[in-house]
């Protein structure tokens, strides 16, 4: 089964006729995905379970084991995922992080753990037991997008335990950053709604195809030359080289500084496209969640702190495992799609069709552009990603699981090929996948993706909006124009713009179709 450090060895799970294949270099075999597998699946669990659990009070009976992960059924690793981002963890897990920050790092102050009635923080953190605590609407569904009451505040984990006690002159201890300024609710960090997952696999896949464009743009960008970056009809600005073989990155857009940025002139700007957080600053799924189980929760993964190594002194290591952050990275990746609401009412049906073309008219889907294609049947998810940065699982040190997310098993609704071209899936997110200047709002901010926007408000990357028109007034900076050109528009028209963006939605679990009626049954676009 391998451990880290052991050879590259990819493994494909196929699904064909209801069962699940996986191959491997030298075999081939089927598992039904049929209860039998998961009651198989559960009973080898208990066999391993202690003899007893009486008294104990943890959140989950057992992780997997590192390398297991090769050896479950696609079915029973996604569920795995499942149970350990819905898990309520506890202090017997090792849940929570008494000497450790949200960063990771140690306490400013370890005179004071954060134990206790410290141990959790609604603005510096630990501020949840669960990830489905935050991630759940709507419907429920575990995954999902947040209320405004989730929100968390985003660079106000540096701190050890936020009080704005202004008495307290210790930097990022709990009121005064490390200039020695007094923070305040409105400045000890961006607030930031609890974005949904859905689509996440698709996501991320269209992610790295442009990262791997970009990328051999630049390796083609000789000495003395400037190119374009373009992937998928989305400029990134230019790279420029200059004669001595310095990189000039000046005119390279839509991208964070670290993936530019490099610390001699020679070196290559790595170009990664960073699709998660609302500024766009981690690389993948798996990022994410090593680096928000540790903030959170205080549930420390063992490839993000090191295997045995109990950073947070809460007297548990290995807290998750390697297999353990690959099923919920599985389980976010394989999370349904958004889809399509529209009601059989011919106004409804007249006005979606006349905002559909508005949103295009006054350049709304410049940024939002509604589909993007995922090309060279790159709708295979794998772990780990290609792109994963230091203190994440790396490409080449394990073997790659690889999941098809269009496949029929997995959680509907899908995007599938079209029959024209098997070898592409188009999906659509409406967004550009960059980063842009909102102005007053702040930022810069990737692209909001708007499918499923309409049943999962709050609105905005600060979720302090309750309507869509909020949201659409609020842009300005790059999107000024945009914002201009709705403001001017007839009131009939606004309302036609709106109910379009309505359509877009969360689709109830288990819907089968992409665009559905108001009672959920399949229907044609008007």
């Amino acid at each position: 089964m391998g451990e880290p450090g052991g050879p590259a060895d990819e493994r494909v799970y196929e699904f064909q006729n209801g069962s699940m294949s996986r191959r491997t270099p030298g075999a081939l075999w089927t598992l039904a995905l049929a209860g039998s597998v998961l009651s198989t699946w559960e009973t080898a669990a208990q066999s391993r379970r202690p003899a007893s659990r009486i008294g104990q009070e943890t959140a989950v009976a057992r992780h997997l084991r590192d390398g297991e992960e090769f050896s479950l059924p696609l079915a029973a690793l996604v569920d795995h995922g499942r149970i350990l981002f819905s898990a309520n963890w506890t202090a017997q897990d090792g849940g929570g992080r008494p000497l450790a920050k949200g960063t990771g790092e140690a306490l400013s102050d370890r005179a004071r753990p954060l134990e206790g009635t410290r141990a959790f923080n609604r603005i510096s953190g630990p501020d949840a037991n669960s990830c489905q605590g935050c991630h759940n609407a709507p419907f429920g569904i575990t995954g999902g997008k947040g209320d405004v009451v989730t929100n968390t505040f985003d660079a106000a984990e540096r701190f050890d335990f936020a009080t704005f006690d202004r008495t307290d002159k210790r930097s990022t201890v709990g009121a005064v950053d490390e200039q020695g300024r007094p923070v305040s609710l409105q400045t000890v960090g961006g607030e930031r709604s609890t974005p949904a997952l859905f689509g996440a696999g698709y996501v991320e896949m269209l992610a790295r195809q442009i990262t791997a464009d970009l990328q051999r743009t630049r390796d083609a960008t000789q000495p003395g030359q400037t190119r374009p970056l373009l992937s998928k009809s989305i400029s990134f600005g230019t790279l420029a080289r200059r004669a001595d073989g310095a990189w000039d990155v000046s005119r390279v857009e839509g991208l964070p500084r670290a993936s530019v940025v490099t610390s001699r002139p020679g070196d290559k700007p790595s170009l990664v496209l960073r699709p998660w957080n609302h500024a766009g600053t981690a690389v993948s799924l798996r990022e994410v969640t090593n680096t928000q189980f540790n903030l959170h929760h205080g549930m420390q993964s063992s490839e993000r702190f090191g295997a045995g190594v109990d950073a947070d002194r809460d007297g548990v290591a290995d807290e998750l495992t390697r297999a353990d952050i690959t099923a919920v990275s599985a389980f976010e990746a394989t999370l349904p799609v958004p889809g399509r609401v529209i009601p059989n009412d011919p106004d409804v049906e007249k006005a979606v069709s006349i905002g559909e073309r508005l949103f295009a008219q006054i350049r709304c889907s410049a940024c939002h552009m509604p589909s993007l294609p995922l090309d060279h049947k790159g709708w295979i998810y794998s772990e780990p990603g290609p792109y994963n940065p230091p203190r994440n699982l790396r490409r080449g040190t394990v073997r790659v699981l690889d999941v098809d997310l269009t496949s029929a098993l997995l959680p509907p609704p899908r995007l599938t090929p079209s029959i024209a071209d098997r070898d592409v899936v188009q999906v659509p997110a409406y967004s550009d996948f960059k980063r842009h200047d909102l102005g007053d709002a702040g930022g810069p901010f990737l692209t909001a993706r708007l499918w499923g926007i309409a049943n999962a408000p709050p609105y905005f990357h600060h979720g302090l909006f309750t309507t869509m028109r909020q949201a659409v007034l609020a842009h300005g900076g790059e999107a000024l124009e945009q914002r201009e050109a709705f403001r001017q528009l007839s009131a009939p028209d606004q309302d036609a713009l709106i109910e379009f963006l309505k359509t877009l939605q969360v689709l109830p679990p288990g819907t089968k179709d992409l665009v559905v009626d108001e009672h959920y049954k399949a229907r044609s676009q008007p």
